[in-house]
């Protein structure tokens, strides 16, 4: 008598926030999948839906408790996890048939609460993950690589460290081991993700493991080393692009990786703000001349290194003479990428007891005037790049489409080593060839440019 597999269990998934709760999801959704459970990628389909939570700001957890409304709506099977974790008696009181609440990267936590919720029905039959086949949330061709948790900085604004601990970095080995599984697998660009790049290897005095029979210490520099000495199955380096570097004063080492080609010539830092008093208030390094001559410096020694920021505005006790030290910064900080938001009140945080509120209006008056400086100084690049030809990432490739005269052509979109993916802008090409998939690196000649975006063709096409 033949034997009935019993059909798999399935699970639903609804991932909100940063990058770095996205590995979270991928890491859940890989132990899953290993424990017999398939996924579902729509409520009617799953026997539980997991929502991973935002809790940064009251507008993200707004957005989380919106999402767990939708899924208990739709499906009526909720599990809760993420940031917002540590709110559990509010998530309660708002969804009493929410299943299980848990907090951020309690992976255990959440398997078993699935576990629970809906039983894996899979016998010892089926080998459900074949070797290399985590779950991916991205496209194939880029991946985060998350090196560690939690920070231990005691910033005014936030209160990561009280939803995701202090910091607790990943071993070395570990890591270096998942970038090589990973680029083995195809993906072409790491993206390193942490709450703070720069302090990797802090909290574990910086030890020593060994690596391809040598010791590697646990440092962002021997890390940054180290990634840029892997290669694609096609012996090609991969992009890696370093994000949430604190500018410490180790950062220097690895500009010349950058300008060696060994990483991706971008830095993702967090400055917040530049005038001296805000960033007191706001409990950041405040020695923003220093900076100013560290970005002239790292220029010299790679020309083409992007660095995008974010910044802060209507910090409770901003003046208008702050904004405007702000502003001037910007103009000769001359960053490429730049983010802003407007200060918001997070239950927790230090900031909230702060005199001197800024008033709504003049947030975003202000907010408004730093993004139309930061777009002129961004279209001002781009502008330089018009006839220069660089490598960009192909994300995904159009449809042929036929013109007026009856010609089909197809585009697709890309980015070039100065655009992370989501956040930054994009390279648009036109008239890409046959046989163009997303993950393929090609050369394009940039042809033209606005405030934010690239446009082109591949060069000798």
């Amino acid at each position: 008598m033949a034997t009935v597999i019993p059909q798999q269990k399935r699970v639903g998934m609804v991932s909100l926030g940063c990058p770095k709760a996205l590995v979270d999801s991928e890491r859940i959704l890989t132990r899953l999948r290993a424990d017999g459970y398939a996924m579902s990628p729509d409520y009617a389909g799953a026997d539980v839906v997991l929502v991973n939570t935002c809790g940064f700001l009251d507008s993200a957890k707004e957005e989380s408790l919106s999402a767990i409304g939708e899924a208990i709506a739709e499906n009526g099977r909720v599990i809760v996890t993420g940031c917002m974790g540590n709110e559990a008696e509010l998530i309660r009181a708002k969804f009493p048939a929410v299943l299980a609440v848990t907090g951020a990267h309690q992976y255990e936590a959440v398997v078993e609460a699935v576990h629970e919720a809906a039983p894996p029905t899979q016998g010892p039959f089926i080998d459900l993950v074949p070797s290399g086949e985590d779950v991916k949330l991205t496209p194939r061709h880029y991946s985060y690589l998350k090196i560690s948790e939690g920070c231990n900085h005691a910033c005014a604004f936030c209160i990561i460290p009280s939803l995701r601990g202090k910091l607790a970095s990943r071993r070395i080995d570990a890591v270096l081991r998942e970038a090589e599984k990973l680029v083995a697998a195809g993906t072409k660009e790491l993206l390193v993700i942490s709450q703070d790049t720069s302090a990797y290897g802090v909290d574990v005095r910086h030890e020593e493991r060994m690596w391809k029979g040598r010791p590697v210490r646990t440092h962002m520099t021997d890390l940054a080393r180290e990634l840029g000495n892997l290669r694609t199955p096609e012996g090609v380096p991969p992009w890696i692009r370093l994000h949430y570097v604190y500018p410490y004063p180790h950062v220097d080492a690895v500009i010349p990786l950058m300008a060696e080609g060994l990483i991706t010539p971008y830095l993702d830092i967090p400055f917040q703000h530049a005038a001296p008093s805000v960033l007191k208030a706001m409990k950041r390094p405040a020695n923003e001349a220093k900076v100013l001559e560290r970005i002239k410096a790292w220029r010299a020694i790679c020309p083409d290194l992007t660095i995008r920021s974010s910044f802060v505005v209507g910090f409770p006790g901003e003046t208008e003479a702050d904004f405007q030290y702000l502003l001037d910064w910007l103009d000769e900080a001359q960053l490429d990428r730049v983010g802003a938001f407007r200060f918001e009140p997070v239950e927790g945080a230090a900031a909230n007891a702060l005199p001197d509120p800024v008033p709504e209006a003049v947030k975003e008056e202000r907010f408004q005037r730093i993004m139309a400086k930061t777009a002129a100084i961004s279209a001002a690049k781009l502008q330089a790049k018009i006839g220069r030809v660089l490598p960009v990432i192909i994300d995904e490739v159009g449809e042929p489409e036929a013109d007026e005269f009856g010609d089909v052509a197809r585009g697709a979109t890309g980015r070039s080593q100065a655009d992370a993916p989501e956040i930054d802008g994009a390279v648009y090409l036109r008239d890409v060839p046959e046989g163009l998939t997303a993950g393929d690196i090609v050369s394009v000649e940039i042809e033209d440019a606005d405030e934010h975006d690239l446009f082109g063709v591949i060069a000798g096409g």
